[in-house]
């Protein structure tokens, strides 16, 4: 089998081929080239990847406690809701308790009155019924013994004279019960009835005593019965008249003391506590104003021998606005005044070291990593020099290195820069913990 070559084309003789280093060290250059572009994207969709993954789990994770945060804002929202429902619901429940209450209260108060209104009518009818029995008691006893005593065969008109004297008592009693009714002066007809049955009774007991067919037992019951019922009936007159006039019992004129007494002791009391309140408080004033005035001296003693200079210039100020103390609004503005600061106690020196000391640490804490896992230091620290006699280590071209251009070199990724700088952050902070 035979090979076939070209000797010749288009006429001309096909030179034989030869190798080419300075060709070879292009292929080399463009290859390299490649492989960079290559490895460069290669980083650079690693770190688009990798950003995006840290992105993504950055969101999800903001996700998460956005979710987190409203879930508990709901959970506050609705255990505040249901606090809200139990106070209302307690507030009506205790409401509705003090309404019943109140209810039951007024009830049994309402309860008490009828039962005590009761309880005095009660009485009132056994009081005026018992008073009128006991009168027409006494009328039936002292009637008798009058008519035995005024009895005359020769002048029989005289019989009517004990209907005239016990009839008197009980026409007057009868005026005084309309005197009351009527809210009229009701002494004058009880005056009349005591003297009716004072005379109805002397005359009985007279009687009683210089006639032997009456006797002295049945002329002193006679007096006791003529005034015995005139004075029950009066008094319980007067004890009517009392209630429609509103006048109080003594009884109510004791409790009305006892209170107006307890009263005025309270008043005493919180006269007495209110004066010792004062006079707490004027002492505790006179003691602040002394402290306050001692730690103002002791203010302006130091600020004199500290800052002289500011106090001199908050002195004059303070002349000058007739103020007693150099005040913190004084000393404010003389210390700008003077210092141009306008913090207290901030001079330009201090204000300098400060700035310096901030600058520092801002250098310190800008500065590149150092380190194995610096770029800086793998990118831009010098090569070590190699021996110049040295054999050339590099490989398949001819011992003559290809010359080397700007921009041979891919440059390096922006994102592959920050995929880098992500690593050194977590290195550092793995190295702290």
């Amino acid at each position: 089998m035979s090979t076939t070559s070209i000797e010749k084309v288009n006429g001309h003789t096909v030179a034989e081929p030869r190798f080419d280093p300075v060709a070879l060290a292009e292929a080399d250059a463009i290859r390299a080239r490649a492989e960079a572009e290559t490895k460069a994207r290669l980083i650079e969709a690693e770190g688009k990847a990798k950003a995006a993954e840290i992105l993504a789990t950055e969101e999800a994770e903001k996700q998460r406690i956005s979710n987190e945060r409203a879930a508990m804002r709901l959970q506050k929202e609705q255990a505040d809701h249901q606090a809200h429902l139990a106070k209302k619901a307690a507030e009506k429940a205790k409401h509705d308790a003090d309404k019943e209450k109140a209810e039951q209260t007024e009830a049994d108060r309402q309860a008490e009155e009828a039962a005590l209104a009761k309880e005095q009518q009660r009485s009132e009818n056994l009081w005026k019924w018992g008073a009128r029995g006991i009168y027409a008691v006494g009328l039936v006893i002292a009637a008798p013994v009058q008519f035995l005593a005024f009895w005359d065969e020769q002048r029989p008109f005289m019989v009517a004279a004990p209907a005239l004297l016990e009839g008197l008592a009980l026409v007057l009693a009868c005026g005084a019960a309309w005197a009351v009714a009527h809210r009229r002066d009701v002494l004058p007809y009880r005056v009349g009835i005591m003297l009716g049955a004072a005379v109805a009774a002397t005359i009985n007991l007279w009687h009683g005593i210089t006639d032997t067919a009456i006797g002295l037992n049945a002329g002193l019951i006679g007096a006791i019965a003529s005034l015995g019922g005139p004075i029950v009936l009066m008094a319980y007159e007067h004890g009517i008249a009392q209630k429609a006039d509103g006048i109080p019992s003594a009884r109510e004129r004791r409790a009305v003391k006892r209170a107006t007494a307890k009263e005025e002791a309270a008043r005493e009391k919180a006269k007495a506590e209110k004066t010792a309140a004062e006079t707490y408080a004027r002492e505790a004033k006179r003691v602040a104003e002394l402290r306050e005035a001692e730690e103002q001296k002791r203010r302006d003693e130091d600020r004199r021998n500290t800052h002289g200079d500011v106090w001199n210039v908050a002195d004059a100020l303070r002349s000058a606005r007739g103020s007693t103390v150099v005040t913190e609004t004084i000393w404010s503005e003389a210390w700008y005044r003077v210092t141009g600061s306008k913090v207290v106690g901030i001079t330009a020196e201090i204000e300098a070291q400060s700035k310096a000391a901030q600058a520092r640490m801002k250098v310190a804490t800008d500065v590149p990593i150092i380190g194995d896992f610096s770029q800086v230091t793998s990118q831009k620290d010098p090569r070590p020099k190699k021996d110049p006699n040295a054999p050339d280590g590099r490989r398949f071209n001819g011992g003559t290195p290809p010359r080397r251009v700007p921009g041979d070199t891919v440059a390096y990724s922006p994102i592959a820069k920050k995929q880098a700088s992500l690593e050194q952050t977590a290195t550092a902070t793995k190295e702290q913990s």
